[in-house]
């Protein structure tokens, strides 16, 4: 456990978190394998008075691509998948201007497809879901540029990486990630969310600043893509996951460290994204990241794997910094660690 003056020094950077009206947030430090600090503030639902603690279950939004990263390596590991396939042979349905799409190209933000959500009218009243976005992105001519050439984030791509996995492994994409992840981690609670197939246990609702106020957003047109954003997990359920990660537990040492690798564009040129993290180097030391921002939630892990320590902040509302605050209390945990790239 961390000592009182660390406790009170967290709690001071989460203030605008705190109190019994207000949509709140959760953070935990991690190091070496152990939860040396976990804190919660203000309400996982405002409405009920139920407020947030360490069990409480957030929206992850794009956190959750490194689990859809993790499935479509279990693949390659399990030898049905290589990151050299053609996605078009396994999703026949990309448009033809796709063709030279790979999976390390998904996995990597450097694939040219377009985002999904161009395609998605601001009176969508109906939910949208992964198996919707090939059509969708049928409406664009082309890519935006030749695979492998340049990065631009792309939620297609996590998007068409869930139904890869669902075609691969013979399942669909939630129940892969429970049976292959979740489950054998023992990661009870957390959950690629179905409305009408699955609940989430301790659940917290989105909300969203309206003036001194805040009213609750939960849940958008695009909400139900999985791939890209759908997990829900808390804060000690992200525990299990980083000690799971540090011990290779799920991949090995050679995919995991390739996960935390920058990719190479065509030309050389390095860029700040792995398979399902943004990867840099602080000094000598590797750091992984990633946000995960959606209409109702904010978060941020940090991660040093070579210092064994860890910062995650989930927060229920819409907006805030939870990158600079996890690059605070990572300073108060280690000095030498610093924010957002």
């Amino acid at each position: 456990m961390t000592s009182s003056v660390d406790q009170r020094a967290v709690d001071s950077l989460f203030q605008a978190y705190e109190g019994s009206s207000v949509p709140g947030a959760s953070v935990a430090v991690i190091r070496d394998g152990q939860e040396v600090l976990v804190r919660s503030f203000g309400m996982a639902d405002p409405e009920a008075r139920i407020a947030a603690d360490g069990q409480t279950n957030y929206r992850l939004a794009s956190l959750t691509k490194q689990f859809t990263a993790t499935a479509i390596l279990l693949l390659v590991k399990d030898g049905r998948l290589s990151l050299d396939d053609r996605v078009r042979e396994i999703l026949p349905g990309l448009p033809a201007y796709a063709s030279d799409v790979r999976i390390r190209h998904l996995l990597t933000h450097t694939s040219g497809v377009w985002a999904y959500e161009d395609f998605v009218p601001d009176s969508q009243s109906t939910q949208v879901h992964d198996r919707d976005v090939p059509l969708l992105i049928q409406q664009a001519e082309s890519l935006y540029f030749h695979p492998g050439s340049a990065y631009r984030y792309s939620n297609t791509g996590y998007a068409l990486l869930a139904l890869v996995v669902e075609l691969r492994s013979g399942m669909p994409f939630a129940r892969f990630l429970h049976e292959r992840i979740f489950q054998p981690l023992g990661m009870q609670s957390t959950v690629a969310y179905e409305a009408g197939i699955s609940t989430v246990p301790h659940r917290a609702f989105g909300y969203s600043p309206t003036g001194s106020s805040f009213s609750r957003t939960d849940q958008s047109s695009t909400s139900a893509v999985l791939g890209d954003g759908g997990v829900y997990s808390s804060i000690h359920d992200l525990a299990i996951w980083d000690r799971a990660l540090d011990s290779r537990v799920l991949l090995g040492e050679r995919l995991q460290q390739e996960a935390w690798s920058a990719a190479r564009l065509n030309d050389g040129t390095l860029i700040r994204y792995g398979f399902g993290w943004f990867v840099d180097n602080e000094g000598e030391d590797l750091r992984v990241s990633h946000h995960g921002e959606t209409m109702g939630f904010t978060n941020f892990i940090l991660k040093y794997p070579s210092r064994r320590l860890t910062v995650i902040v989930l927060t229920n509302r819409t907006g805030g910094d939870p990158w600079e605050l996890a690059a605070r209390v990572a300073r108060l945990f280690d000095g030498t660690a610093v924010g957002r790239r």
